[in-house]
């Protein structure tokens, strides 16, 4: 699996108000029902209102290239020029989690 941890970055509440339009619009229900897609979802950071997390996880590559390759990508770009947005980005490959199960409160 990998992980991408998406930080969308605005003024005046735009991170939120994207988000927002981004559920309302349907686009990203849409791209939960991608194949290979495995997570979708945003959160807010408590520490930074003008911020927004998308935690995007995919089954592999090849799911992320058609995503990116897809009719909504558009869509998107346009909502992120909308609201004037600026990103950054974190990749994750997941692996067993092994000794640290211990940690894990189920």
């Amino acid at each position: 699996m990998i992980t991408v941890n998406l930080y969308y970055r605005g003024v005046n509440g735009n991170a939120r108000a994207f988000a927002e339009e981004m559920e309302s619009s349907g686009i990203a229900e849409s791209i939960r029902k991608e194949k290979g897609n495995l997570r979708y979802q945003y959160f807010l950071p408590m520490d930074d209102p003008e911020t927004v997390l998308l935690i995007d996880s995919w089954t592999d590559q090849a799911a992320i290239d058609a995503h990116h390759a897809s009719p909504m990508m558009a869509q998107l770009a346009a909502l992120r020029e909308k609201y004037d947005l600026h990103m950054t980005a974190e990749r994750f490959f997941s692996e067993e989690i092994g000794e640290d199960e211990k940690f894990i409160r189920r």
